[in-house]
């Protein structure tokens, strides 16, 4: 049962009396595959008067990175406040926004990989309410990936932005609850940027699940996945993410294979597939297997793109980040000048705010294909481990 399936078993009693906003999108819905915005419009009691939108829009109807006003539902004739309008700094409504209710209930459906904006989305909007006097309930939902995978860098507090809110791993293994819990708790710049007035204030409700476990990724839910953005349209996808997200923004390598496959197939601007093919095959990767795969070219009178499709043959020794930094390393061997050390000033912000680490960052533009990535490796995972057993005083569920 997801948060807003437990919510109704209860009557709804944590809502009712309240005038409610809602920061929600299309993944939030209950196991029936129902809308929450349609659930509380129609529960008896409950006063639903507006909306909120984040990066995408209510309906996934907007590309990533386009920013849109505010706007009245046609479906519902509620306001929508946009949080993405290229105004509203960093996901935080105004006070103009929240001035008409008394709560916000947040239902947004992550992936639980750091640079995914929603769950920032979520860490500025209870800033805002917090500041504002107004209570903030979440709707917990399942982290896709498990709640016991957490890998890759932590994020540094200089290279904090919209696509990274938490100073946690790349992997965090924490549920969308969870990490709100733990954003109250903490002070800047791991926790919300508030005074200690407000965040003694601040009023904030967890509905959890009933039945989730940490071991389960998403299809051992039973729940249907429904696409969280326009780019992430089933589970495979979002498990593909954290895999080749990072390894693929700069350096040649192109995430997915044309068109298709996206974050779930690598494939190359300029170097032959037999030679990448090689170079993956060389890394022994656990729990991951590549599979050369042709689509066809787009473009009339071309040969089919060839790339490899990435499949997890073991979840249990998958390490979901590793493959984007043997990719760069790779990326560095197959070019004559690393092409890291080339970047512009524009390129590396995009690159380190999504990546976290200036140290790795540093030493591989300074290095290039001589890098240590097993050392990173290392040093990573073992802060993961500490990070994920400071974070057990926030789970919810075991």
């Amino acid at each position: 049962m997801l948060g807003i399936d437990v919510l109704e078993a209860d009557g709804f009693a944590a809502v009712k009396g309240k005038r409610l906003g809602l920061l929600t999108h299309p993944a939030g819905v209950n196991r029936q595959g129902v809308s929450t915005i349609d659930v509380l419009r129609r529960a008896p009691g409950v006063k639903l008067v507006a909306l909120y939108a984040v990066e995408h829009g209510i309906y996934n109807e907007i590309p990533a990175e386009i920013h849109f006003p505010d706007q009245i539902d046609r479906r519902t004739g509620l306001t929508v406040y946009s949080l993405y309008n290229g105004k509203t700094k960093s996901f935080v409504p105004t006070r103009a926004q929240l001035q008409g209710i008394d709560a916000l209930v947040i239902d947004l459906q992550d992936i639980g990989t750091r640079s995914y904006t929603f769950s920032g989305a979520m860490k500025s909007a209870m800033e805002a309410c917090f500041a504002n006097g107004k209570e903030v309930i979440v709707l917990d939902r399942p982290n896709p990936l498990g709640g016991l995978k957490v890998d890759g860098p932590p994020m540094d507090a200089a290279w904090m932005s919209d696509v990274g809110r938490f100073r946690v791993p790349y992997v965090y293994g924490l549920t969308m609850g969870e990490l709100a819990l733990m954003a109250k708790d903490l002070t800047p710049p791991s926790g919300l940027a508030l005074s200690a007035a407000d965040r003694a204030r601040g009023k904030l409700m967890v509905i959890p699940m009933r039945g989730w476990r940490r071991t389960m990724e998403w299809p051992d839910t039973g729940l249907t996945f429904v696409p969280t953005s326009t780019n992430i349209r089933d589970f495979e996808t979002s498990e593909a993410y954290p895999m080749t997200g990072l390894g693929c923004m700069f350096g040649g390598f192109r995430n997915g294979i044309g068109s298709q496959y996206l974050f779930r197939g690598v494939s190359h601007a300029s170097v032959k597939p037999d030679v990448i093919e090689r170079e993956l095959r060389a890394m022994n990767l656990p729990g991951v297997s590549f599979t050369r795969t042709s689509v066809p070219s787009t473009k009339p009178g071309q040969p089919p793109i060839v790339g490899f499709l990435i499949t997890i043959t073991d979840y249990s020794a998958w390490q979901p980040t590793e493959l984007n930094f043997r990719l760069m390393k790779i990326a560095c061997k197959l070019e004559k000048k690393n092409p890291f050390a080339k970047l512009s000033a524009a390129q590396e912000r995009t690159l380190l705010i999504h990546l976290g680490s200036a140290a790795f960052f540093d030493d591989l533009k300074a290095k290039g294909a001589k890098v240590d990535i097993d050392q990173w490796l290392r040093t990573w995972r073992e802060q993961a481990r500490i990070f994920q057993e400071q974070s057990k005083k926030y789970w919810l569920y075991r």
